[in-house]
């Protein structure tokens, strides 16, 4: 039996691996979600009508297809709870993102100019948070945070400030907390992109005439944009979601879409709204997937 034979059905088998784990793990639950978030509101179990019974046969099914609607999506649209929730999502998100973006960037920089023995070393620096539970770092948060907590007591101590601040229950707790979490997320793909630059062109740059500041915005930069990209949309995609972090740390006058959901789901019970909530956010996310998608094969083509 010839090699090519022997090894064609496994190739064949790990090519549309993906694409099984895919449909089975995303597109079939998702399926159930959009079904849910066209169904209506009920006192029942499961809390939403009509229901999909297979043995009630194929009438029972077009019966049952026929009573879906869009009123849940309407409802999503006329009512300013839910617009305000989405638009405060994408703006905490955009503004978390640019801060990490600020002071990622610096320091993946310098992690990337380190001396080759110290560049492990401080990668287990920026990795040693995830060995620690998400909701207990955030937990660490509160108590560093809360009225007589650490924060308070080293700016008293230090004078900067004469009476203890109210941190908790703002939206800087909130930045805080975002930074703190999503920050390795920012900062591991963009040392992967500078930890790859030919240092050879710096030099090259710097022969031609360059400043280092503006050999670092011709050469640096846009070598790095990959990076940038691949660290935005990390933080940017689940800040838009977030619940743990909002809820535990901003104040309650205005909710983001994360918390929406979760409360359509287990306080009012109203699964055929929380999923539609559900359904527009992920339509929502993925506009910065097709524009980044996009510019990736921009940046291919134009290597050709």
């Amino acid at each position: 039996m010839s090699a090519r034979r022997l090894f064609t059905g496994p190739a064949r088998l790990a090519a549309i691996a993906p694409y099984l784990w895919l449909a089975l793990f995303f597109l079939v639950p998702f399926g159930f979600v959009i079904k849910i978030s066209l169904s209506q509101t009920a006192v029942a179990q499961p809390p939403y009508l009509p229901v999909f019974d297979l043995a009630a046969g194929w009438d029972s099914l077009v019966a049952a297809f026929g009573e879906l609607t869009l009123d849940n999506y309407r409802l999503l649209v006329s009512d300013n709870l839910y617009l305000l929730a989405y638009l405060r999502s994408v703006m905490v998100a955009f503004t978390a993102t640019l801060i990490l973006l600020l002071i990622g960037y610096p320091v993946a920089y310098a992690m990337a100019r380190l001396p080759r023995r110290w560049q492990a070393t401080a990668m287990m620096l920026v990795i040693i948070p995830f060995w620690t539970s998400f909701l207990i770092r955030v937990y660490a948060w509160i108590n560093i945070l809360q009225h007589d907590g650490l924060l308070n007591t080293v700016l008293v101590g230090l004078g900067i400030v004469s009476a203890p601040l109210s941190w908790l229950a703002t939206d800087t707790a909130m930045y805080i907390g975002l930074v703190y979490s999503y920050l390795p997320f920012m900062i591991l793909p963009l040392y992967a992109t500078l930890s790859k630059m030919d240092g050879a062109l710096l030099e090259a740059a710097a022969d031609l005439g360059c400043s280092p500041v503006k050999a670092f915005w011709l050469v640096t930069v846009p070598i790095s944009l990959p990076g940038v990209g691949a660290g935005v949309l990390l933080c940017f995609i689940p800040i838009v979601g977030e619940f743990v972090i909002p809820d535990l740390l901003a104040g309650s006058d205005a909710l983001m879409i994360g918390q929406t959901i979760w409360l359509e789901f287990f306080t009012n019970r109203d699964w055929p709204v929380a999923s539609a909530t559900a359904v527009v956010l992920l339509a929502i996310l993925v506009v910065p997937l097709v524009f980044y998608e996009r510019a990736q094969m921009r940046q291919i083509e134009g290597r050709r």
